[in-house]
């Protein structure tokens, strides 16, 4: 089935990429920078719960489709991808961090093709580390794209600790997935 409520709420996550991204780049006379920051959050946040929302649909109204399974992760890479750009240019993050982030997730998505291609794919399939790693990814993220104080509260500071901590537990559920994968890949 390709056009159900979770394939929907993933096309609608795509669409609100480029709205994120754009909000950064209008004219400050347009959208004063706090302003920019917060609207670009929330729109993150809501492609970012959009993506939970997915997940639980999908299964809730058994609504799982092929399509859905290859379009939901391609979904978060581009919307992770999208906003680690954009913290880059706009020296949030540092590039070496973006790099790891978005060089595991493409290299952890090949090997599942790869491994799909075999008929292994249980053997990298979602792990909890995973999980945690995504979860720590997008708060991050949505601590950096807001990046105002609130009150006495250091919210830059908050998300350069966590978009680190990101990093490491993206370091170390690639070698996760890699071990998992080792003995098949010896035997090819």
């Amino acid at each position: 089935m390709f056009w159900n409520v979770p394939n929907s709420l993933t096309i609608l996550r795509i669409l609100l990429i480029p709205v994120f991204v754009v909000i950064f780049y209008l004219p400050p006379q347009t959208m004063a920078p706090h302003w920019a920051n917060l609207t670009a959050t929330l729109v993150f946040a809501l492609a970012a719960i959009t993506d939970w929302l997915y997940g639980y649909l999908a299964r809730a109204l058994d609504q799982t489709s092929a399509f859905g399974a290859f379009l939901d992760p391609v979904a978060d890479k581009l919307m992770v991808a999208a906003a680690l750009i954009v913290l880059v240019e706009f020296e949030r993050v540092g590039a070496f961090i973006a790099l790891i982030i978005i060089g595991r997730e493409i290299a952890i998505s090949a090997l599942r093709e790869w491994m799909a291609g075999i008929g292994e794919r249980s053997s990298v399939a979602v792990a909890f580390l995973g999980k945690v790693k995504t979860a720590s990814q997008m708060a991050a993220i949505l601590f950096l794209l807001y990046y105002d104080p609130i009150g006495s509260i250091n919210i830059k500071f908050i998300g350069q600790v966590l978009i680190h901590i990101a990093a490491f537990l993206t370091l170390l559920s690639m070698a996760y997935y890699l071990r998992a994968a080792w003995p098949r890949l010896q035997m090819r």
